[in-house]
Protein backbone atom coordinates (compact mmCIF):
# COMPACT_ATOMS: atom_id res chain seq x y z
CA UNK A 1 0.00 0.00 0.00
CA UNK A 2 2.51 2.48 1.28
CA UNK A 3 4.48 1.42 -2.25
CA UNK A 4 1.59 1.99 -4.78
CA UNK A 5 1.31 5.72 -2.62
CA UNK A 6 4.38 6.95 -3.58
CA UNK A 7 4.34 6.00 -6.51
CA UNK A 8 1.05 7.73 -6.77
CA UNK A 9 2.45 10.69 -5.22
CA UNK A 10 5.51 10.61 -7.03
CA UNK A 11 3.60 10.38 -10.90
CA UNK A 12 1.73 13.65 -9.94
CA UNK A 13 4.74 15.66 -8.84
CA UNK A 14 5.95 14.32 -12.09
CA UNK A 15 3.03 15.77 -13.98
CA UNK A 16 2.58 18.79 -12.40
CA UNK A 17 6.48 19.92 -12.80
CA UNK A 18 6.13 18.91 -16.84
CA UNK A 19 3.13 21.54 -16.96
CA UNK A 20 4.97 24.18 -14.85
CA UNK A 21 7.67 23.97 -17.08
CA UNK A 22 5.48 24.01 -20.09
CA UNK A 23 4.49 27.68 -19.94
CA UNK A 24 5.36 29.45 -23.03
CA UNK A 25 7.92 32.90 -22.76
CA UNK A 26 7.01 36.18 -24.25
CA UNK A 27 9.48 35.50 -26.74
CA UNK A 28 8.41 31.90 -27.79
CA UNK A 29 5.12 33.54 -28.49
CA UNK A 30 6.09 35.91 -30.21
CA UNK A 31 8.46 33.93 -32.48
CA UNK A 32 5.59 31.00 -32.77
CA UNK A 33 3.85 33.91 -33.99
CA UNK A 34 5.37 35.05 -36.75
CA UNK A 35 3.69 33.11 -39.51
CA UNK A 36 0.88 35.99 -39.12
CA UNK A 37 3.30 39.15 -39.32
CA UNK A 38 2.14 39.40 -43.27
CA UNK A 39 -1.32 39.32 -42.19
CA UNK A 40 -1.03 41.61 -39.41
CA UNK A 41 0.54 44.58 -41.36
CA UNK A 42 -0.30 43.49 -45.02
CA UNK A 43 -2.66 44.71 -46.96
CA UNK A 44 -6.31 44.60 -46.37
CA UNK A 45 -7.27 41.93 -48.83
CA UNK A 46 -4.12 39.68 -47.13
CA UNK A 47 -5.79 36.76 -45.05
CA UNK A 48 -4.19 34.49 -42.60
CA UNK A 49 -2.23 31.18 -43.72
CA UNK A 50 -2.89 27.95 -41.72
CA UNK A 51 0.65 28.37 -40.50
CA UNK A 52 -0.33 31.32 -38.75
CA UNK A 53 -3.63 29.92 -37.39
CA UNK A 54 -1.64 26.90 -36.17
CA UNK A 55 0.92 28.92 -34.92
CA UNK A 56 -2.27 30.74 -32.97
CA UNK A 57 -3.96 27.70 -31.23
CA UNK A 58 -0.39 26.24 -30.08
CA UNK A 59 0.30 29.20 -28.10
CA UNK A 60 -3.92 29.61 -27.32
CA UNK A 61 -3.13 26.22 -25.80
CA UNK A 62 -0.01 26.61 -23.71
CA UNK A 63 -1.33 30.08 -22.64
CA UNK A 64 -2.87 27.81 -19.68
CA UNK A 65 -2.83 29.66 -16.78
CA UNK A 66 -4.02 33.27 -15.74
CA UNK A 67 -0.36 34.34 -15.23
CA UNK A 68 0.57 33.33 -18.29
CA UNK A 69 -2.25 35.09 -20.16
CA UNK A 70 -1.71 38.22 -18.46
CA UNK A 71 2.19 38.19 -19.47
CA UNK A 72 1.39 37.30 -22.87
CA UNK A 73 -1.05 39.88 -23.13
CA UNK A 74 1.78 42.84 -21.87
CA UNK A 75 4.50 40.62 -24.49
CA UNK A 76 1.71 41.31 -27.61
CA UNK A 77 0.98 44.98 -26.26
CA UNK A 78 4.87 45.15 -26.54
CA UNK A 79 5.44 43.46 -29.61
CA UNK A 80 2.73 45.64 -31.36
CA UNK A 81 4.53 48.59 -30.75
CA UNK A 82 7.34 46.90 -32.69
CA UNK A 83 5.49 46.89 -35.30
CA UNK A 84 2.72 48.85 -37.77
CA UNK A 85 -0.11 46.03 -36.75
CA UNK A 86 -3.58 46.62 -37.72
CA UNK A 87 -5.21 46.62 -34.35
CA UNK A 88 -8.52 45.28 -36.16
CA UNK A 89 -6.90 42.44 -38.12
CA UNK A 90 -5.25 41.16 -34.60
CA UNK A 91 -8.96 41.13 -33.55
CA UNK A 92 -9.84 39.08 -36.27
CA UNK A 93 -7.10 36.70 -36.10
CA UNK A 94 -9.29 34.06 -33.62
CA UNK A 95 -12.54 33.97 -35.85
CA UNK A 96 -10.73 33.55 -38.75
CA UNK A 97 -8.66 31.19 -37.41
CA UNK A 98 -11.79 29.19 -35.81
CA UNK A 99 -9.88 29.45 -32.42
CA UNK A 100 -11.62 30.44 -28.91
CA UNK A 101 -9.08 32.96 -27.14
CA UNK A 102 -10.33 33.27 -23.60
CA UNK A 103 -8.22 36.90 -23.27
CA UNK A 104 -10.14 39.80 -25.94
CA UNK A 105 -7.24 41.11 -28.66
CA UNK A 106 -6.88 44.59 -27.71
CA UNK A 107 -4.34 46.86 -27.67
CA UNK A 108 -6.02 49.05 -25.33
CA UNK A 109 -7.36 46.42 -22.95
CA UNK A 110 -5.44 46.48 -19.28
CA UNK A 111 -3.32 43.07 -18.61
CA UNK A 112 -4.03 42.83 -14.83
CA UNK A 113 -7.52 42.96 -14.98
CA UNK A 114 -7.74 39.36 -17.24
CA UNK A 115 -9.79 36.95 -14.64
CA UNK A 116 -9.48 34.33 -16.69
Amino acid sequence: MKRSLAFGVMFLLLVTASKLGAAITCSEAVTTLLPCLPYLVGSPDVQPTAACCIAVKSVNDQASTREVRRDLCKCFQSAAKSFPVDPDKAKAIPDLCHVQVPVPIDPTIDCNSIKL
